[in-house]
């Protein structure tokens, strides 16, 4: 009977235990790379959470924080009070004419103007009108200088008219401001005194 031959022998050498095993164990612990598996260790898409908190790494980015809201539109704008030109006729003149002419004449040199403002007949020379319309009568020295604005429509924007007379009653009616398109009261006083003073009684005349 012919003796067994063991690998020495026939110059061969046997698998050691690690050799038979290690297929099986590669294959346990490293699985193909055909199949997703999860993974513990941090990747550049899903950070170490240790890392990206602020409270336990001072190193780490603090959170986004949400922008403050827009800020609030500004309140439109108020709305511009009336002009007073719009008051109603008489309150303009008593309220606002009158004040303003008596300041501007007293500029002129006349601090002893009076006036007045009274719904009468026009005092005209020859002139029998029994109609009666408001007006502003003004005088000084007296009553030797006297001037009447005529508001026939009791509107400012309306007709107007002007006389003036020294010591006696006037005899033309002139029409006063009938090209202006908008009366303003800056332009009633302007033009008043201006007239007053084309009369020479206003200042050193």
């Amino acid at each position: 009977m012919a003796e067994e031959t063991n690998h020495n022998q026939a110059g061969e050498v046997a698998p050691s235990t690690v050799d038979q095993q290690a297929p099986s164990v590669a294959e346990e612990n490293a699985p193909s790379r055909d199949e997703p598996v999860a993974s513990s260790l941090p990747t550049a898409n899903t950070p170490d959470p240790k890392a990206a908190n602020p409270a336990v790494n001072p190193n780490a980015a603090a959170p986004a924080q949400e922008k403050p809201a827009a800020a609030a539109k500004p309140a439109a704008k108020k709305e511009k009070p009336p002009a007073v030109e719009d008051k109603p006729f008489e309150e303009f003149i008593q309220q606002e004419y009158l004040p303003a002419l008596q300041k501007a004449i007293a500029q002129e040199g006349v601090p002893d103007v009076q006036l007045t403002f009274a719904k009468q007949k026009y005092p005209l020379v020859g002139f029998n009108s029994a109609e009666e319309c408001w007006q502003i009568i003004g005088s000084w020295q007296n009553g030797q200088r006297q001037f009447n604005v005529y508001f026939p429509d009791a509107d400012i924007q309306g007709q107007k008219g002007f006389s003036c007379n020294e010591g006696k009653k006037p005899s033309t009616l002139e029409s006063f401001l009938i090209d202006e398109r908008k009366i303003t009261l800056d332009l009633l006083v302007s033009r008043l005194v201006y007239r007053l003073n084309g009369q020479k009684w206003l200042g050193r005349n």
